[in-house]
């Protein structure tokens, strides 16, 4: 009896397990497409908006909902705090931009892939393994033939797409600092809420200005929605769910949905090269999340509990390793 009910209890574990395994990749699926269809929704208000008038869009959706969750007691913030929060939030307010004129000159899919050698690159420093060697031998061939010359090349474009890469390298770094000396979400609160702040005179102006239609801002609030809210809700999600080692090897395909999503809704087609420059840089990124992370759990297994939480989701081991509302 006692045998059959342990039996009983470790299936219905094992269940359990596996049905929070698989609403956690759903999750991370959910994420990542409502990233990119935010991104994608954004760069159809760029013809009245211009990138400047739908980020400060996107800024201040972003602000209010962090705001709302992380409570930030910034009155209570020291100088050393508040150091760390204002670089953050200068990062936040150019990573943004930067990626979103550079999907608006070379197409979501290329945009954002060139986006990902900032944490790909923050992952391979200072690594002597062999493995992440290749790692980054492949990735700088793949972005060789992503930039490789052609008639079409918007090197304007490129380079704002790979500035978007170094903003999204210093974010991980920056937001490393941060977790340590402000508890909980109320560093990227503040930091979203400074961000914010920063686009209130330049998104007033560009929205003065221009004179916003009504379907061009309803797509920049969608826009600030899908790729803020919801991204960083079902993040949260996901990481009660999942093993940070997973998420972030599972979130590496988020170049493929960037790619998929420009071509199905903006009507951006990349070439056979193109598309194999992508895997690649996928499959780079992936190795090296899943590689190191796995080689700190097995040193840590027995030391540390693994992390959780927001602050765990922007530590650089995975695709959005905390990567700015």
């Amino acid at each position: 009896m006692a045998i059959e009910a342990r039996a009983g209890t470790a299936a219905a574990a094992a269940s359990q397990a596996t049905s929070s395994r698989l609403s956690g990749m759903a999750l991370m699926a959910g994420s990542g497409l409502s990233n990119q269809a935010g991104a994608s929704i954004a760069a159809l208000a760029f013809p009245v908006l211009g990138p400047v008038g739908v980020v400060a869009v996107r800024q201040w959706v972003a602000a209010v909902v962090l705001l709302g969750v992380g409570r930030p007691r910034l009155r209570w913030f020291t100088a050393a705090q508040w150091r760390p929060v204002l670089g953050l939030a200068a990062v936040f307010a150019t990573m943004n931009l930067a990626l979103y004129a550079a999907i608006d000159r070379i197409g979501l899919g290329l945009a954002v892939t060139l986006e990902f050698l900032g944490p790909l690159a923050v992952a391979l420093t200072g690594s002597r393994r062999r493995t992440d060697l290749a790692c980054a031998l492949a990735a700088a061939a793949a972005v060789v033939v992503l930039t490789r010359p052609r008639p079409s090349t918007d090197y304007p474009g490129i380079g704002l797409a790979l500035l978007a890469a170094v903003c999204w390298g210093c974010y991980i770094l920056l937001n490393r600092a941060v977790g340590e000396r402000v508890p909980g979400i109320e560093g990227s609160a503040a930091a979203a809420a400074v961000s914010g702040l920063l686009y209130a005179p330049v998104g007033t102006a560009v929205l003065w200005f221009h004179r916003p239609t009504g379907g061009a801002v309803l797509c920049a609030l969608v826009a600030g929605v899908l790729s803020s809210a919801v991204p960083f809700l079902t993040d949260l999600l996901a990481l009660r769910r999942v093993p940070a080692r997973f998420f972030g090897i599972f979130m590496s395909v988020n170049p493929v949905f960037a790619a998929l999503i420009g071509m199905l809704v903006l009507d951006q087609y990349l070439d056979l090269a193109s598309w194999l420059a992508v895997a690649v840089i996928v499959t780079a990124n992936a190795v090296a999340v899943g590689t190191a992370a796995g080689g700190a759990e097995e040193k840590d297994a027995f030391t540390a509990a693994p992390s959780s939480g927001p602050d765990a989701a922007a530590d650089g081991r995975h695709p959005r390793r905390g990567r700015g509302p």
